[in-house]
């Protein structure tokens, strides 16, 4: 593969850092950042454009959750079970996704995304104020198993996982909103080390490209999770249903042909 253009470079460097701010407040910054890597670099293997998007990623969560940590201070007692879990779906993913094609994905994002929005729209109440409708045992097995099946799609593909984490974390176990993005940015940087810890050895990471995008990223990701939490829980609320809105555009574009 050829050496990337200065513009290339710059171009990834934009949408990593875009991407990251958008991860860090609510999830999803890769279907930002993947996209570009398809377009930056067409001739590049499936496992090389995910290695690379999941080696830029885990600078920007890695920050994000360090932040977030700092300022919220999620209880750990879920989050690290969680991103344990979620670490060992991710490995067990991204064997996964060297063997299978990505587009056979983009219908099943497409359904859970339009699903999650709407869920999200006709609850306004939903992820203002944390109401946990589990407690004891059962709350760390839900939050596990949570992880373990995202971590699976994390590694496999990954677009749109920090959003479904949230959604998860406030949909199912009645999360607010800011304090979900912290849970979810530990079990993040679980599922991107998991993916990587496979693709890694395989020498599928594209070095260079990965470190500038990983340094954009992780500006994105702290300059967002200053952000969320400075503003609240009703700003990460209306960011995640304008991204997931935006998602939904995206995914059914491309499947109806219109945006390849």
């Amino acid at each position: 593969m050829d050496d990337p253009t200065l513009l290339t470079v710059g171009l990834m460097g934009a949408a990593a850092f875009l991407a990251g701010w958008v991860d860090a407040v609510v999830g999803g910054g890769g279907l930002i950042q993947l996209p570009a890597l398809l377009l930056g670099f067409p001739n590049a293997t499936p496992a090389q454009i995910l290695a690379t998007n999941k080696f830029g990623s885990i600078f920007g969560t890695a920050t994000s959750a360090v932040t977030y940590y700092r300022r919220v201070r999620p209880d750990l007692r879920t989050a690290l079970p969680m991103a344990a879990v979620a670490y060992v779906g991710a490995v067990a993913g991204a064997l996964i996704g060297l063997r299978i094609p990505r587009s056979a994905f983009n219908p099943i994002i497409l359904v859970c995304l339009v699903g999650v929005g709407a869920y999200t729209l006709i609850r306004p109440q939903l992820g203002q104020t944390t109401s946990l409708r589990y407690s004891g045992h059962r709350h760390t097995l839900v939050a596990v198993m949570t992880g373990f099946v995202i971590g699976i799609y994390d590694g496999a593909l990954g677009p749109g996982t920090g959003s479904f984490l949230v959604f998860a974390l406030v949909g199912l176990m009645g999360y607010a909103f800011l304090e979900a993005s912290a849970k979810a940015k530990i079990a993040n940087v679980a599922t991107n080390l998991g993916a990587l810890t496979v693709f890694a050895p395989g020498g599928h990471v594209m070095v260079t490209i990965g470190l500038v995008m990983g340094v954009m990223n992780l500006c994105g990701g702290y300059l967002g999770a200053r952000t969320a939490v400075r503003l609240g829980s009703r700003f990460v609320r209306t960011v995640f249903i304008v991204v997931v809105s935006a998602f939904i555009i995206r995914i059914s574009a491309q499947l109806l042909g219109i945006w390849t």
